[in-house]
């Protein structure tokens, strides 16, 4: 039983910061039908100006996160506007090839300017605490409360403000929305902007917990990330958030049962599986489109 909880724990940490990308990826899809391949270079980058602005800048860590998800709130906004509302009108694999690019273009510029090396993050010195015979650390507890405040906040600002009716109008009918005098552009940008910014909290979350950051940092946590949002119903903020911590407890699970090396490879058998016998999630509904 013990063991069982502690696997829990652990399955429930790295799913939140599953969940914090997954989200990026669902709103942004949710927006614009849009898969941006390049949010789990935001993550990376996210982690990396965490990393500058508490050896560099010398901020203590929550200041430090904060400056991380408002650098990459930045960036989500301008990347929108240069590479993707363009493209806005064009077909659904140009926007798609555009991620791609920027993707490996985040990766090759970031790998040109700090370097292709693996950077210690600074660590919190641990403190442990035994509960029941799990021992849940300072760590732990610092990803729990900060994504689960997160994920609260987001579902205020979707739900009560008035951006957040706005982002509701335009995923439902941007048309619709326009002639209300609802404006596009601007809730499309607040979109990217909330996104990204999550992905920078999962990235520090991420470096603070496994105390390290490097340039190629994305990729996995990028796409396992994309998996979770698809396995919980891509464009539904809920799901994202249960399709993350899904994937974290399998992935805890398997490494429990001495299967470590196939924790990965779990990640995106769940994804051949959920396409197989339910391709719209599991809190997805299936949508007919007119072709």
């Amino acid at each position: 039983m013990e063991l069982i909880l502690q696997q829990l724990i652990n399955g429930i940490s790295l799913g939140s910061v599953y969940a914090l990308i997954a989200l990026g990826y669902t709103m942004v899809y949710g927006i614009i039908k849009l898969i941006n391949f390049a949010h789990g270079e935001i993550f990376m980058l996210g982690a990396l100006a965490g990393f500058f602005a508490i050896t560099v800048l010398g901020l203590p860590f929550f200041l430090a996160l904060v400056l991380a998800m408002a650098v990459c709130a930045t960036l989500g906004v301008v990347m929108e506007r240069i590479a993707y509302k363009p493209l806005r009108n064009a077909h659904r694999i140009a926007a798609l090839m555009t991620a791609v690019g920027l993707s490996l273009f985040y990766q090759s510029f970031t790998i040109y300017t700090v370097g292709a090396t693996p950077k210690a993050f600074p660590r919190i010195p641990v403190q442990t605490w035994e509960i029941f015979g799990v021992a849940i650390s300072n760590r732990q507890l610092i990803i729990l409360v900060t994504a689960i405040s997160l994920m609260v906040l987001l579902q205020f600002i979707v739900h009560k403000t008035k951006m957040g009716k706005a982002m509701r109008a335009v995923s439902f009918d941007r048309d619709a929305a326009r002639s209300m005098g609802i404006s596009v552009d601007k809730t499309i940008s607040f979109t990217f902007a909330i996104g990204s910014s999550l992905a920078a909290a999962a990235g520090v979350l991420f470096g603070m917990y496994y105390g390290t950051v490097h340039p190629m940092m994305g990729l996995l946590p990028g796409l396992k990330a994309f998996v979770a949002a698809v396995l919980g119903g891509i464009g539904i903020i809920p799901g994202a958030m249960l399709g993350g911590m899904i994937l974290g407890l399998a992935e805890a699970g398997v490494s429990a049962l001495g299967f470590s090396t196939f924790r990965d490879a779990v990640a995106f058998a769940i994804l051949i599986i959920i396409l197989i016998v339910r391709p719209s999630g599991l809190l997805g509904k299936n949508v007919r489109e007119k072709v």
